[in-house]
């Protein structure tokens, strides 16, 4: 065997809940992850010791080395393959990004899911999903969930995961992409910063936006002494399928500390909500602002006027949702 491909996709955050920093340093999470047919390619193939390299959307700012979470990924399955695979030889990690790099897509985490499967095929492992999503766990929060896609709830820190009690209704999406990037410990930091000033002083006034925009509900700076809890609004409104009613029950935690780093996502949010978006949100940690559209025609027009418009770098359309990590069948 030459070397195993598997696609895997980026992740929306449909809500993301932040409950208070533990001891540490962590925060414990109740988010809903959505995957999106914006896919990276992982390839795997037999080596004389493990290596990374990657090309495409962003690839110079992909880590080597251990700092890889594709390379822990191998190193972790490697460790959890039973009797002789544990002394199996190196691959190598080739990656194919289309997902940007510290944009709040999970990029990382997916192709750190791809390795795994690609590995588990390569090395005939024969590890279930089941015990993938066990291994996925240790390498990183939202391992996990990029290799069961769809939409589902996770906990903890996010990879203890349930998939969500919805019809897969698909839904359409654009992403505007940022000139600039942002770390996911300092967004939390800053969350932490924000939080401890609000407790300290008294509330800001809300600002104008509406409930899915820049100073709305969607990214307001909720206590940071309440635990996190699951939106029954927003679980709601999936059950029901209609798409308008979950732009107006997304939310976000972090949206207030990546707007406090990074200040020209107010514009594109608000760009994108005054062209039509039925919500808007930061996607994540950022500094990636993902809005829902009401059709696949919508989501053209508002692609096309968001790009216009010069409030990010780039745009993408996307639906949601789409299955996790697979192999790509070989090509004859």
């Amino acid at each position: 065997m030459i070397g195993v491909t598997v696609r895997v996709p980026a992740k929306l955050n449909l809500q993301l809940a932040v409950g208070p920093r533990r001891a540490d340093g962590y925060h414990d999470l109740v988010t809903v992850f959505h995957a999106v047919s914006l896919f990276d390619e992982v390839t795997v193939a037999p080596a004389r010791q493990d290596g990374v390299e990657a090309s495409g959307e962003g690839a110079d700012r992909v880590p080597g080395g251990r700092d890889n979470l594709a390379l822990r990924a191998v190193a972790a399955l490697r460790s959890a393959m039973p009797g002789e695979a544990a002394g199996l030889a190196g691959v190598h990690v080739t990656i194919f990004k289309r997902i940007p790099v510290a944009a709040g897509l999970a990029g990382g985490s997916a192709d750190a899911a791809a390795a795994l499967v690609a590995c588990n095929e390569l090395w005939g492992g024969g590890l279930s999903q089941a015990q993938l999503v066990e291994v996925a766990a240790k390498v990183g929060s939202d391992v996990a969930f990029a290799l069961l896609g769809g939409t589902a709830v996770g906990r903890g820190r996010g990879e203890r995961l349930t998939p969500a009690l919805a019809p897969a209704t698909p839904y359409h999406w654009v992403l505007a992409f940022a000139d600039g990037y942002l770390s996911t410990p300092e967004v939390y930091a800053a969350l932490d910063r924000l939080r401890a000033a609000e407790a300290a002083g008294p509330k800001s006034p809300a600002g104008p936006a509406g409930p899915a925009g820049p100073a709305g509900p969607a990214g307001r700076v909720r206590s940071g002494a309440a635990e996190p809890d699951l939106d029954a609004a927003l679980m709601s409104a999936l059950r029901s399928g209609e798409a308008r009613r979950v732009g107006r029950a997304l939310s976000n935690d972090l949206q207030q500390a990546a707007l406090s780093l990074f200040p020209p996502l107010r514009k594109t949010l608000a760009a994108g909500l005054e062209l039509g978006a039925l919500g808007a949100l930061v996607s994540g940690s950022g500094p990636t602002c993902m809005f829902l559209a009401a059709s696949a025609e919508r989501a053209l027009d508002l692609a096309v006027s968001l790009s216009g418009a010069g409030v990010c770098r780039s745009v993408a359309r996307v639906t949601g949702p789409v299955p996790g990590a697979a192999v790509v069948p070989a090509t004859k």
